[in-house]
């Protein structure tokens, strides 16, 4: 199969960028590049709330295998009336990154929703291969919907939000939740999720060496995750979602990706294997976005567009979870 090289079909506000992202941004990452992505990757407590008026609480809860990991529970500080809620998987690819990266929406979301919001610290790749990585993020989700009345959260008003390797890994907790009769979740949001270990789609290929993060970052993060089993047959859906072939009965999913990066046809593939199964799923493909657009450059046009759609998504559900919680 002939491969078109990749295209410079960046949006001019996003292209301008990338010069100045060069050295910051995992582009052809290799194993031994980790460590140095991992330190530009860690984000603070405080760098997160800043002076927000929220509380942020972390607890110790048992992870696979009973290993101690951390959560953080973030809440207005006036907060008292049990409502929505949101379980949080922080991207990295699975492999670096920290449960406070990518959860500034987490802190607006507290604020707008008056909504209880968790971040998870799941044990990251190498280090801790699957299924570590998911099972760490199912117990983190058990432990949420099992302490609602602790946290004072309705559990009937669960979203799981997560972006890239936190999008991947939270379609794979979602799918836990449906195969062990877990908690019952209101829908599932997932941005620009790395879904698929075998790196053969048309966008994988286009766009290796160019944007933010490649099809080159992507194959050492899978096989970091994986090990030998990466692209093979043995690998579980729930580690890798693009493997499932069951996706009845899933929560109504919000999936957005850009058009201009590795992770767009896994996703929208994903987005039409749920809506083939019956399953509610709305789907936005954002035109010359690079990955993680939304968080690198979210004052351009795309970046306001995609997070007001997401926003919309989200307050439209906890509608619906409010209006079912009237209804009974």
């Amino acid at each position: 199969m002939n491969r078109p090289n990749a295209s410079p079909d960046f949006d001019p506000q996003l292209a301008a960028l990338l010069p100045s992202l060069a050295g910051f941004v995992p582009l052809k990452m290799t194993l031994e590049q980790l460590e140095h992505f991992r330190g530009l990757s860690r984000v603070t407590r405080e760098d997160l709330i800043g002076d927000a008026e929220v509380r942020c609480m972390d607890y110790s809860i048992p992870g696979y295998q009973g290993a101690e990991i951390v959560v953080s529970v973030i809440a207005r500080r006036d907060h008292t009336v049990p409502g929505p809620a949101i379980y949080h998987i922080h991207g990295g690819g699975m492999v670096m990154g920290t449960r406070f990266a990518g959860a500034k929406p987490l802190v607006d979301w507290a604020l707008r929703h008056d909504a209880v919001c968790v971040t998870v610290e799941y044990r990251l790749a190498p280090e801790h291969p699957a299924p570590t990585l998911v099972e760490d993020c199912y117990a983190g989700l058990v432990w949420m919907a099992a302490h609602a009345d602790l946290l004072r959260f309705d559990p009937n008003q669960l979203v799981i939000f997560g972006g890239s390797g936190g999008g991947g890994l939270a379609a794979g907790t979602t799918l836990l939740a449906r195969d062990r009769n877990g908690p019952r979740l209101l829908g599932q949001l997932l941005q620009c999720p790395m879904l698929d270990d075998r790196d053969e789609t048309e966008s994988a290929h286009r766009y290796d060496g160019v944007g933010i993060w490649d099809r080159t970052s992507n194959v050492t993060a899978w096989r970091a995750v994986l090990g030998d089993r990466c692209g093979g047959p043995d690998v579980s859906p729930y580690s890798a979602p693009a493997r499932a072939t069951e996706l009845r009965g899933l929560p109504p999913t919000f999936i957005d990706v850009g058009a201009a990066e590795t992770f767009r046809d896994e996703a929208v593939a994903y987005a039409r294997g749920i809506l083939a199964a019956g399953g509610e799923c709305e789907l936005h493909v954002w035109g010359g976005a690079f990955h993680g657009f939304y968080d690198i450059a979210p004052q351009s046009d795309v970046a306001r567009a995609c997070l007001a759609t997401r926003d919309a998504w989200l307050a439209r559900m906890f509608a619906r979870g409010a209006m079912s919680k009237r209804a009974t």
